[in-house]
């Protein structure tokens, strides 16, 4: 037997990924011939976008608002005569299609969603809740498909699968796996789709007529939006558009695809062309949150299992294996907010989280002064200005803050110039002790080779640096009833880049340590947007932002270039961009590469976040991200958990989440990468 071809390391399905898409024909008042005209030309469509399933409105091959013309056996006869036209019609095509047909059964009328794959029913779903209120009167015509379970129906000439109890899995696709709902399924209590997805259905489907009033769209967003995250699923949803009969009622056509409560695309509205919207649903990263979410699973549980009750419906769906893009938003910067409408709220939550920690903190340990170093870097500088409004929200003069500039071997003039420029703006008490004496003393001490004459910048040259600073604040602290803050940052806990114990590894509480980098350098960007302190301190907060990321621990170089952070770990972006995907999801690292590699490739395409300086924007390749990542991997799986396990107390500010082993993350601290870094390798086949 041949060996199977590995798909390309460009391919969606390969990384977990399935295509969906909602469609949007141009109904009509009762032709059939029409309908099924208009869902295989969207079905064409959606097989030509590579599309694994596409969903559509509800009834849309009779038509929703014919009222009474349901009743009509010749009309009846005419909808099974169109599912049957479309089967063969669609028999060549990839897409798996769920469409809306009133069928007989039994001497009853159901609204049903039918399941086509290549050609073949692979079920009908009946609709379970019927509106019969304002203006809808649907039992007039249907009978509700509750309790119907395990049945099996003639359609079309063929015995298919029916009732509410269908999950539909792919055989040849992992976590291919999906659940059909009804239009005002959905507004019940209890969706049937919240079944659907406790007995495994990853995407959840909604077939929909739904009139359009005033203020309804948002209402099914939020519907949409909300089961989506509750069931730790995607929800396509599809709405019958312009070509309705609008005896009484309009229609708008609203499709959209959501993905644990984000939108990921929705249709236009309105609109005289037929549609669909199309999205790539990671329904991997779906199942991992599950699996990490003993909530859904109890709840499983509390609900009597109900994949023991369910049907699933396995089929062949033969998945396309190339390079078909990527139909996916991809945020560069996940732990930055991006909400527009909402980003000075999410900028202020997260500042004030920090705020309240850092204030419940202090008010604690009553101590009389706020001690923290101030190098002129991002970190202490986000720090600094958290301690002012901690200081402001608690009514307390900003002397309280007692600020320490402590220059080493190779601080700079201008980072010093920034310190203390920022120091004076914010009205702290500013106070300079030059660590080189003592420095050197413990270098001739040890009997190093700097302390000789020698250009010796071993790690032991700089960790007495960076010890003597810590050990200088707390010994501050002591003397002066104080308080030590921390400035770590979470990308640097991630990454292990801090000096253990006597160092910054160490504080009183650390009001950084659940702010990544990226976050920190934004957050600082807002304060000075909106405004939060005077102009000379939002002068000296753009200054600090244009300077280099350096630990300023090792001289300038002949060229006069200082040591660069990001030269050697990689770029904060990058790494925090892993961090998310790895602590947040607990994706392989191959997808992480992929998934990097799409939303950094090209800085014109996607979207930056709100503001972000142009002369910022930074592309890079699959071979540079999959160098960093290697990296990045060595380090937090293998070299730096034994730092994270004894970390002070600190604030969770983003749902990415934390480091702290009493919070989001616990493992061992002699643990290995080697799982994670043989998985990259053989991604690429080394």
């Amino acid at each position: 037997m041949a060996k199977a071809k590995t798909p390309p390391f460009e391919a969606i399905h390969r990384h977990g990924f399935v295509r969906v898409a909602s469609a949007t024909p141009l109904a009509s008042s009762g032709d059939v011939t029409y309908n099924v005209g208009q869902t295989v030309a969207l079905a064409r469509e959606a097989d030509d976008r590579g599309c694994d399933l596409i969903v559509f409105p509800e009834l849309n091959i009779s038509s929703y608002a014919v009222d009474d013309l349901h009743l009509q056996e010749a009309f009846l006869d005419a909808v099974e005569a169109g599912l049957a036209e479309i089967c063969r019609a669609t028999a060549d095509l990839a897409p798996v299609l769920a469409v809306g047909a009133p069928l007989r059964r039994n001497g009853r009328l159901y609204n049903t969603a039918v399941v086509i794959a290549r050609g073949r029913i692979l079920g009908v779903v009946p609709k379970s809740f019927l509106p019969n209120y304002r203006e809808y009167y649907e039992k007039r015509w249907f009978a509700s498909g509750v309790g119907l379970d395990g049945m099996e129906m003639e359609v079309a000439s063929e015995t298919v699968p029916f009732g509410t109890d269908l999950v539909f899995a792919a055989d040849d696709l992992a976590d291919f796996i999906f659940h059909v709902e009804i239009c005002e399924d959905y507004w019940a209590p209890q969706p049937p789709s919240t079944t659907g997805a406790l007995a495994g259905a990853l995407i959840l489907c909604n077939l929909s007529a739904s009139n359009i009033t005033i203020g309804k769209a948002d209402e099914r967003k939020l519907l949409c939006a909300s089961q989506s995250s509750r069931c730790c699923a995607a929800y396509v949803y599809a709405a019958s558009g312009p070509g309705e009969s609008t005896t009484d009622l309009a229609w708008d056509g609203q499709g959209s695809i959501y993905e644990m409560g984000d939108l990921l695309v929705e249709s236009s509205r309105f609109s005289r062309d037929p549609e669909i919207a199309v999205a790539d649903i990671d329904v991997q990263r779906l199942r991992l949150e599950r699996m990490r979410m003993p909530t859904f699973n109890d709840n499983a549980v509390a609900a009597g299992h109900p994949e023991k009750k369910v049907r699933r419906i396995r089929f062949q769906h033969g998945p396309n294996m190339s390079d078909i893009g990527f139909e996916r938003p991809v945020r560069r910067f996940p732990y930055v907010p991006h909400r527009a409408e909402q980003l000075d709220q999410d900028c202020y939550e997260a500042f004030n989280i920090q705020v309240q920690g850092l204030a419940k903190r202090f008010t604690t340990t009553r101590g009389k002064h706020l001690v923290i170093g101030v190098s002129g870097g991002l970190d202490s500088t986000h720090a600094l200005i958290v301690a002012a409004k901690t200081c402001d929200y608690l009514d307390l003069p900003r002397s309280t803050i007692l600020g320490f500039t402590m220059p080493g071997f190779a601080t700079s003039d201008a980072t010093k110039a920034n310190a203390w420029a920022l120091m004076k703006a914010l009205g702290i008490v500013g106070q300079e002790i030059d660590i080189r004496p003592a420095a050197m003393q413990m270098l001739q001490d040890m009997g190093h080779p700097y302390a000789s004459g020698e250009p010796v910048y071993d790690v032991t040259f700089e960790n007495v640096q960076a010890g003597l600073r810590t050990d200088y604040l707390f010994r501050l602290a002591n003397q002066r009833s104080g308080f030590v803050i921390g400035t770590g940052d979470l990308s640097e806990i991630a990454l292990g880049w801090a000096t253990y114990g006597v160092g910054d590894h160490m504080s009183h509480y650390g009001v950084n340590a659940g702010v990544p980098k990226t976050l920190i350098q934004y957050l600082i960007r807002w304060a000075v947007k909106t405004d939060q302190f005077d102009a000379e301190t939002d002068r000296v907060l753009e200054a600090i932002l244009a300077t280099k990321i350096s630990p300023e621990l090792v001289p300038a170089d002949d060229k006069g270039e200082m040591q660069s952070t990001e030269d050697m770990i990689g770029p904060y972006e990058l790494n925090d961009f892993f961090l998310f995907h790895i602590l947040r999801a607990g994706q392989p690292p191959s997808k992480i590469a992929f998934l990097a590699w799409r939303a950094w490739r090209d800085a014109d395409s996607g979207r930056w976040p709100i503001g972000y300086p142009d002369a910022l924007k930074r592309q890079y390749d699959l071979a540079t991200i999959r160098k960093w990542l290697e990296i990045f991997l060595f380090r937090f799986f293998e070299i730096s958990q034994f730092k994270r396990s004894a970390i002070p107390n600190s604030p969770k500010v983003s749902a990415g989440g934390s480091l702290s082993p009493r919070g989001d993350w616990r493992a061992p601290s002699d643990g290995t990468a080697g799982p994670w870094l043989a998985e990259l390798k053989a991604a690429f086949g080394d």
